[in-house]
């Protein structure tokens, strides 16, 4: 093996020469790309998987037993708030284990076909593959038919430790048709996914910086490019064979086992036979006695039209000793704590700026003001002063679209509470990527629950400004956002649905996520209108004159455009470094498991916008512009327009989408994001101003 140079594009096996085809990226981080690992296997007999160490990675240590001790969450807590150097929340499997014994059945079960390069998932047996007597849907949760997953039976049956070498899955004779999918899978770098007992499928790769430990990829290529020696004409050919290998625990008391990693290796190879016997077939390019690959023997399987293709596959069992808790460790083995502490600190570094402002601007001048005008004495001196307390007959003035400000604010505290309970619950381990679509549902059902606090902070505002419609706000408050959402939601699914993909929602699920919102979270945006608008309103620390007072001019840097937009940017910089993970997680297919960085960034990102929202209401009010409402939402809220803005930015310079479709799912979903980030953001800007502005003027003596 260490004899193969990769520096040439060629590589002679038998009498079939394969061409590195530039469509095919072999990533930085990687030994040989999937076309070159294929062809090395066929050469090596397709049956050899790699050795590997894998050593579990989380801090957490586990009994002897394999259990967590309940002190590990309190551990969390204290590493979150302290800083301390492993911040990886922890996870919880997501299932019960599972025992097996010698010669117990194993069913693999197969999901999704995935690319990123168009981002429209696909279910299996879209392609041509070998299907079982009858197709069985797994029972999913309502995340997994969100993300597209579409899990199913298999023919690919195995048994508890014992060795299967090289077995017919079956026959497929190749019309036109499945010629025509196969190939746009293979030009699309379409990845096919599969599970056995909860483990998702693992392709290790040989890292290229020479270090010894082992990446690992989510699911296998559906084939590749190439051509024949002497010729140029591209052919693509098929990924039919399939070397899987479980690595297992045993328990030594009672001699059972337990599954703790799942990989294969797959292999393109043109089977030879004599004659097919559908019982009993014997294949002349497998042993006849050990039943494995003949080395030298293999031609990679060409794709076209009438070509019988034969699936085969080999399993092999290793003992591992690894426990069944960290099974998981291998999908979330992460390199890039130092770039996460880096993010942490640039963070606390923008915090720590913004602190000392604030705390000038309350320490030493708003305590100067207030000392300064709460010893004004006389009528000629009061009228004499100047700053921020000129305004106090006109700064809780309701501003215009008052009712609008109070449905975004209701909107905002509903997000708010979304996030935080679900990244609670993701901090303790409960939304793991081993608990499948269980994030996707949480956040699903806790925004639907959280509609009574939307209604009920709504309606207190609502009051505040001397609404008297109440109902009229509560409606809105239930259907502007989620309608807005609703709306782009279902034009972006026609789209995926119009390309045939699994990852449109069925009318079934769409009817439930109606019936959630209708029977579940406008009732209770009412109930909490109604609870909030009994409650007696806030009353204003100041009176407010019955005449508005004229505006000056103000300065160009004090223009509100200009003034939010600069407001946007510390809040943006402090989440951007984490927001690379996060669209990578989505778009490039990772697992994202780091709450503990996530809930910190969280943290910051809240201290951040309340923090400028503060410092440019005080400087507004200071210049004698009360109309304070719209631009405290609005100054921490335009950090969206920045998180859209890189979100551009990463679409040209990370991901590789061609198609239309695909871009408009893209920034269709971007934009969905970036309008949740407004509210949320707005919404945490608006009550950082509030409560700062009733604070100072309540704190001054007006005659």
């Amino acid at each position: 093996m260490a004899g193969i140079e990769r520096a040439t594009g060629d590589w002679e096996i038998g009498q079939l020469t394969m061409e590195k085809i530039t469509g095919i990226k072999i990533s930085d981080e990687d030994e040989e790309g999937d076309t070159m690992l294929s062809l090395l296997n066929n050469y090596y007999a397709s049956n050899t998987i790699f050795e590997y160490d894998m050593k579990p990675i989380f801090w957490i240590p586990d009994r002897e037993d394999g259990s967590r001790s309940l002190g590990s969450v309190t551990a969390i807590f204290v590493c979150i708030f302290v800083f301390v150097s492993a911040v990886h929340s922890f996870y919880l499997p997501g299932v019960a284990p599972r025992d097996f014994q010698r010669g117990d059945e194993l069913q693999v079960k197969v999901n999704k076909l995935s690319s990123t390069k168009t981002q429209l998932p696909y279910d299996f047996y879209y392609l041509k593959y070998c299907k079982p007597e009858k197709i069985m849907n797994v029972a999913e949760n309502l995340g997994e038919i969100l993300r597209g997953d579409r899990i199913e039976n298999s023919v690919y049956t195995f048994h508890m430790m014992e060795e299967q070498p090289c077995k017919v899955a079956c026959r497929v004779k190749l019309d036109a048709k499945a010629v025509k999918n196969f190939k746009e899978k293979i030009d699309d770098e379409y990845r096919v996914h599969m599970i056995l007992d909860n483990l998702p499928v693992a392709v290790p790769r040989q890292r290229r910086d020479g270090n010894p430990s082992k990446t690992y990829e989510h699911g296998f290529r559906v084939g590749f490019k190439g051509n024949y020696a002497g010729s140029k004409e591209e052919k693509y050919f098929i990924h039919n064979h399939l070397s899987f290998r479980v690595m297992y625990h045993r328990d030594t008391e009672t001699d059972s086992a337990r599954i703790v990693g799942f990989e294969v290796s797959s292999n393109s190879i043109n089977h030879e036979y004599k004659e097919w016997d559908e019982k009993n077939p014997q294949l002349t390019t497998c042993n006849q006695n050990t039943k494995n690959i003949i080395p030298g023997s293999t031609v990679p399987q060409e794709v076209d039209t009438d070509k019988e293709v034969v699936f085969t596959y080999d399993v092999t069992f290793k003992e591992s000793e690894i426990k069944w808790a960290s099974r998981w460790d291998t999908y979330l083995l992460m390199n890039d704590d130092q770039i996460h502490w880096f993010s942490i600190i640039n963070s606390l570094m923008i915090v720590l700026f913004l602190s000392g402002m604030v705390a000038m601007i309350m320490m030493r001048t708003l305590y100067r003001d207030i000392a300064y005008y709460n010893q004004l004495e006389t009528q000629d001196e009061a009228q004499e002063e100047t700053g921020w307390k000129l305004v106090h007959g006109d700064v809780f003035r309701a501003p215009a679209n008052s009712g609008l400000l109070c449905v975004y604010i209701g909107t905002g505290v509903q997000i708010f509470g979304m996030t935080l309970v679900t990244m609670i619950f993701a901090l303790l381990g409960f939304l793991s990527p081993s608990n499948r679509g269980g994030l996707m549902t949480a956040m699903v059902l806790l925004w639907v629950f959280m509609g009574l606090f939307a209604g009920y902070s709504s309606a207190r505002l609502y009051k505040m400004f001397k609404g008297t419609e109440w109902k009229r706000n509560a409606l809105k408050t239930a259907f502007m956002f989620p309608g807005i959402l609703f709306v782009v939601f279902f034009v972006l699914n026609a789209l995926i649905w119009g390309e045939k993909s699994s990852g449109a929602i069925p009318f079934g699920t769409m009817f439930a996520l109606v019936c959630l919102w209708f029977g579940i979270s406008v009732p209770l945006v009412f109930v909490g209108s109604y609870m909030g608008f009994k409650k007696p309103a806030i009353e204003d620390p100041v009176k407010t004159n019955k005449i508005p007072r004229q505006i000056p001019e103000q300065a160009w840097y004090m223009k509100p455009i200009f003034s939010i937009l600069i407001g946007g940017i510390l809040p943006f910089g402090a989440v951007f470094i984490e927001l690379f993970f996060i669209l990578t997680s989505i778009w490039l297919n990772q697992f994202y498991y780091i709450f503990g960085f996530l809930f910190i960034v969280f943290v910051i990102l809240i201290i951040t916008c309340a923090e400028i929202a503060i410092v440019l209401c005080y400087f507004q009010l200071c210049s004698e512009d009360y109309d304070w409402w719209w631009r405290a939402y609005l100054t921490a809220a335009s950090s969206a327009v920045y998180l859209f803005m890189y979100s551009i930015f990463y679409f040209f310079t990370k991901l590789e989408i061609t198609k239309l479709v695909s871009g408009i799912l893209y920034f269709g979903y971007m934009l969905i994001a970036s309008y949740a980030f407004v509210v949320l953001t707005g919404t945490i800007g608006f009550y950082a101003s509030f409560w700062f502005v009733r604070k100072i003027y309540s704190s001054v003596k007006i005659d």
